[in-house]
């Protein structure tokens, strides 16, 4: 019966580190990922992503970003 009970306390412990590298992971990853988007529509429109903000190319302008 102990066998049982640690095996038990290991898969909720496993479970429950699953859970928060879940929540703590998935903000990140999609943080990098609209990122990246914006990223790409800004570079697809002719601009430069500095500092979370399209821009020119001289880095004078902001490019409009519609995707």
């Amino acid at each position: 019966m102990k066998e049982a009970t640690g095996e038990a306390n290991m898969t909720v412990i496993t479970i429950v580190i699953i859970a928060l590298v879940l929540a703590i992971g998935t903000p990140i990853v999609t943080n990098v990922l609209n990122n990246s988007k914006k990223s790409s529509c800004c570079a697809s429109n002719g601009g430069v992503w500095q500092g979370g903000q399209c821009k020119t190319a001289d880095g004078t302008g902001t490019v409009s970003t519609d995707c």
